[in-house]
C-alpha cells in the first residue's frame, strides 16, 4: 500500500499524459519524462522504460478500428526513415564532444521554438499533401532528434500538423510511429537488461489507468476545431525547443 501511495502522483502524470497522447497523437513521454525529472518522481531511467511499454498499450487502445485513417504510403516513409536515423544519431552522440552537443541541442531548440512561435500564431496547412519523399525526411529527422535527445516527435509534429489531413489521420499516424519508436526502445533495453522488476512492477500499476485513459481519449476528446488542435500542437513545440535551449544553456 504504501509503494501505490508513493506512486500516486507519477500514476496521474502517466494518465494526464496518456489521454492528451490519444488525443493529439503526441505528448506522453514528453510530460512524463519532464515531470518526472522536475519533481523527481522515480528514477528516470524506470521511467523511460515504462514510457516505452505503456505507449504500446495505449496505442493498442487507440488504434484499432482507425487504422483505416492512416494514410499508409505516408506512414511506411516515415517508419523507413526512423529506425537507421535513431542509431545514427546515437552513434553521433557518442562522436560528439559534450560541448557540441549542447551547442546541437541549443540551435535545434531554438530552430523548434522559432517555428513552434510562427506557426501556432497563424496555423498554416500546406495546399497539398507533401511527397513520400518528404515524409521519409520527417522520419529521418524524427529519428536523428530521437537518437540525439530521446525526442523523436517534434520533426514529426512539425511535419505532420502541417499536412492538408484531417486532424483524425494526423492523431492515428503520430501513434503509430510512437508505437514502432516504442517498440524498438523495448528491444534495445531488454537485450541490455534494463527491463527490471521495478520496471515491471510500475507498468502494472500503470497498465489499467492507460487503458482507461486511452479509451476516455477515444470516446471524450475536447471539443476543439482542427485550427485549436493545430494551435495546442504547435504551442507544444515551443515548449519543447525552449526547454532543449534552456538545457543546454544551464
Amino acid at each position: 500500500m504504501e509503494t501505490l501511495l508513493h506512486l500516486l502522483p507519477l500514476l496521474a502524470v502517466i494518465a494526464f499524459a496518456t489521454y492528451f497522447q490519444t488525443v493529439t497523437g503526441f505528448g506522453l513521454g514528453m510530460i512524463v519524462i519532464g515531470a518526472t525529472s522536475g519533481f523527481d518522481l522515480a528514477p528516470v531511467s524506470v521511467v523511460a522504460a515504462v514510457v516505452s511499454l505503456v505507449t504500446l498499450v495505449n496505442s493498442a487502445v487507440a488504434l484499432p478500428g482507425r487504422l483505416n485513417l492512416i494514410d499508409w504510403p505516408a506512414a511506411r516513409a516515415v517508419l523507413l526513415g526512423v529506425l537507421p536515423a535513431s542509431v545514427t544519431g546515437v552513434l553521433l552522440l557518442d562522436y560528439l564532444s559534450s560541448s557540441a552537443a549542447e551547442v546541437l541541442r541549443f540551435m535545434i531548440g531554438a530552430v523548434i521554438a522559432y517555428s513552434g512561435v510562427s506557426l501556432a500564431l497563424k496555423p498554416r496547412v500546406q495546399a497539398e499533401r507533401s511527397s513520400n519523399r518528404g515524409f521519409f525526411l520527417c522520419g529521418v529527422f524524427a529519428g536523428l532528434s530521437s537518437g540525439l535527445f530521446g525526442m523523436a516527435g517534434p520533426p514529426a509534429i512539425y511535419h505532420l500538423y502541417r499536412q492538408p489531413m484531417e486532424i483524425a489521420s494526423i492523431r492515428c499516424m503520430l501513434l503509430l510511429v510512437f508505437a514502432f519508436t516504442a517498440s524498438a526502445r523495448t528491444l534495445f533495453v531488454a537485450t541490455q537488461g534494463g527491463l527490471s522488476t521495478e520496471v515491471w512492477l510500475l507498468t502494472a500499476f500503470a497498465v489499467l489507468l492507460v487503458a482507461l485513459a486511452s479509451y476516455a481519449g477515444r470516446r471524450f476528446p475536447p471539443p476543439f476545431s482542427a485550427t485549436t488542435m493545430r494551435r495546442i500542437a504547435f504551442g507544444t513545440l515551443l515548449v519543447i525547443g525552449l526547454s532543449l535551449m534552456i538545457t543546454a544553456v544551464s
